[in-house]
């Protein structure tokens, strides 16, 4: 590692490490290389279908027919992936995963279009089509998975030649950086194209500034710790790679909410995984082992079957039990003064504010004095809103908000602007749980003690969102939803 004194508005970018191609997605490389692959999977499965005398068959389909039978194949292959997951943008990832993957989707496809196409088929022996459909699908595992590992080493290798890169900032101690740095440049088949570091306050502060190099080039200190939002505001990397000495939890947990407020993907040494623990994905990067901390987990086709279960559940809650709800209503209004439904407005997803609905349980000066939480046993409840609470009707109004798309049935509760900006400012990483959509229910719910207006009490909330979001998945959403309607059935509602 080198020393000198020079200054981040005297860098110069690497020579070579910039690449043409730097900004195209891993997904495109993998659209383009399984529809080629697909087009001969179709031509090779053509030719043993009708030109080697395997099988016996009424009449060969004509060119229309051929071209229409490909195109059609292509889009649901096509279809079928991204729905799976398998065109997200991974600039690293295990070959033997991918081709796990590959056999299990491709199984499952051809078991669906053997039931949508062949299913009044009740032939047996070589030339049925129960058998043809076995024939294609061990010709389409072997192309596709040849095609796909083509591809990867494609990738590779433009990476290693600096083609194709992935801008990233490191972050950390001196002599962790060190040791980081040394390990991406042991590995160019990672691609990464180093920004420069972000250091600790305490050591920018020396007289002379540290600089590392990376294939031959210096890399600046681009500032220090506290000044991570501005520098990837600047510089907008695509990574951050943390290597840190005897870790602050807060100063990581801060990092972690910049990098997800900025879109940037965070990976940290695996000697600091029990900071992140339940909270994080390892993998071994061609020798470089590094923690992946807020992946992105749900899988086209589970963040599609989250919003069509939330639409569906939310119709049927709210159109099956009408009646009752106007019941409810009716109660509300002659309990006490004021209006039916309690409106109040509220951060969603990325910040963005909506209006949120419940029925009414407090007195309508209920805040007269200011923004305050309820308490066990408040004196603003009204005597239907105590029933309200704690069977947890009052938030069935909610269900539109869902049903408009600015809630979900699970997810971190959305919390007043009021409270974002006040505990924003005390929580440096307090806005991270507004990366997802708010819900009625989520993980903190099923397991929550009491309200509580304090630090340690958000923090606590804070740690079971967390779990949630890097966790967050189509299974968890089923679980959390019967864990609370259980909760329900038993009264556990704050009164």
């Amino acid at each position: 590692m080198g020393i000198a004194s020079l200054h981040s508005a005297d860098y110069v970018q690497p020579s070579g490490s910039g690449g043409r191609w730097g900004s195209v997605p891993p997904s495109l490389f993998q659209i383009i290389g399984d529809f080629i692959a697909l087009a001969l999977v179709f031509f090779v499965y053509y030719i043993v279908r009708f030109h080697t005398g395997w099988f016996l068959f009424s009449i060969e389909p004509n060119a229309a027919i051929n071209i229409f039978a490909l195109v059609a194949l292509s889009c649901y292959w096509l279809l079928l992936f991204w729905f799976s997951g398998l065109y997200r943008n991974w600039y690293i990832r295990s070959p033997l995963d991918e081709v796990f993957t590959l056999v299990r989707i491709s199984f499952i496809g051809c078991c669906i279009l053997a039931v949508a196409i062949l299913w009044d088929d009740a032939g047996s022996g070589p030339s049925s089509s129960r058998f043809v459909i076995v024939v294609y699908w061990v010709l389409f595992v072997f192309i596709m998975c040849s095609a796909r590992l083509f591809i990867r080493s494609i990738q590779r290798h433009f990476r290693e030649k600096g083609v194709i890169s992935l801008p990233v900032v490191l972050i950390g101690t001196a002599n962790k950086l060190m040791e980081l740095v040394e390990s991406v440049q042991r590995a160019p088949a990672l691609g990464y194209r180093p920004l420069g570091v972000v250091v600790q306050d305490a050591e920018i502060q020396n007289e002379t500034r540290q600089h590392f190099t990376f294939g031959g080039n210096l890399l600046p200190v681009l500032g220090s710790f506290d000044e991570l939002p501005e520098i990837l505001r600047r510089v907008r990397p695509q990574e951050a790679l943390v290597a840190i000495d005897r870790p602050d939890h807060e100063e990581l947990l801060r990092m972690a909410a910049e990098c997800s407020v900025h879109n940037v993907q965070m990976k940290i040494l695996p000697d600091l995984y029990e900071i992140f623990s339940g909270q994080a994905r390892t993998m071994q990067i061609y020798g470089t082992p590094l923690i992946e901390v807020s992946p992105e987990l749900l899988k086209p086709w589970e963040e599609v079957a989250k919003r069509i279960l939330d639409i569906v559940v939310s119709i049927l809650v709210l159109v099956i039990g009408f009646p009752f709800w106007l019941a409810v209503a009716l109660v509300v209004k002659f309990d006490s003064s004021g209006p039916v439904l309690f409106r109040q407005e509220r951060c969603g997803k990325n910040g963005r504010a909506f209006m949120m609905y419940k029925f009414r349980s407090m007195t309508t000066d209920a805040e007269k004095n200011g923004p305050q939480w309820a308490k066990v046993n408040d004196p603003r409840v009204t005597r239907s809103g105590r029933i309200l609470r704690k069977s947890h009707i009052d938030e069935v109004p909610q269900f539109w908000n869902v049903l408009l798309g600015e809630m979900s049935l699970v997810g971190p509760r959305p919390e007043r602007p009021y409270y974002v900006e006040k505990f924003s400012r005390e929580i440096s990483y307090y806005a991270r749980r507004l990366k997802v959509r708010p819900g009625i229910t989520g993980w903190y719910q099923i397991k929550y003690r009491a309200y509580e207006e304090t630090l340690d009490e958000v923090r606590n909330r804070l740690r079971y969102d967390f779990f949630y979001i890097e966790n967050m998945s189509f299974k968890l959403d089923i679980e959390i939803l019967i864990r609370t309607i259980i909760r329900v059935f038993k009264g556990h509602g704050q009164a």
